[in-house]
């Protein structure tokens, strides 16, 4: 059987090492004076902190089985590409609410207003880093 618990953290910190691998190839500058590696860097390093902790932990709780839901695994990569065309062509407030949407049905229960306010919060967010961070995002 395989540790669901140990799964998720040994996954994670193959992320976090791979994306920290990749951010080491840009310069990382120092705190004062960020180069394009150091935030990646510091994300992944976090992130591999936190695979740790669930490593440990993973050692000492019940081991509980992993199973795979591949209907699940479909509609959250479907939600993904809906989001991404529907960025690229009309914009990406419609995306943000399809992948919303398409993804609330991989819960195990489906709640539209849920989904409604998970979508306002992603909305708020992509407008803030939009004004407040100067990105260029086709919000509208």
């Amino acid at each position: 059987m395989i540790d669901r618990n140990l799964a998720r953290g040994l996954f994670l910190a193959l992320i976090a090492l791979v994306f920290g691998g990749f951010s080491l190839q840009y310069q990382t500058g120092s705190l004062g004076r960020a180069g394009p590696g150091l935030f990646p860097l510091i994300v992944s390093g976090i992130l591999l902190t936190i695979a740790l902790m669930i490593i440990v932990r993973s050692r000492f709780t019940a081991r509980e089985p992993l199973d795979l839901n591949i209907k699940n695994i479909g509609l959250l990569l479907v939600s993904l590409c809906v989001f991404a065309l529907l960025s690229l062509y009309v914009n990406m407030l419609a995306g943000i609410v399809a992948m919303v949407f398409i993804s609330g049905k991989a819960a195990t229960t489906y709640s539209v207003s849920r989904n409604i306010k998970i979508s306002i919060g992603l909305i708020i967010v992509a407008f803030a880093f939009q004004k407040l961070l100067g990105l260029s995002l086709p919000l509208i």
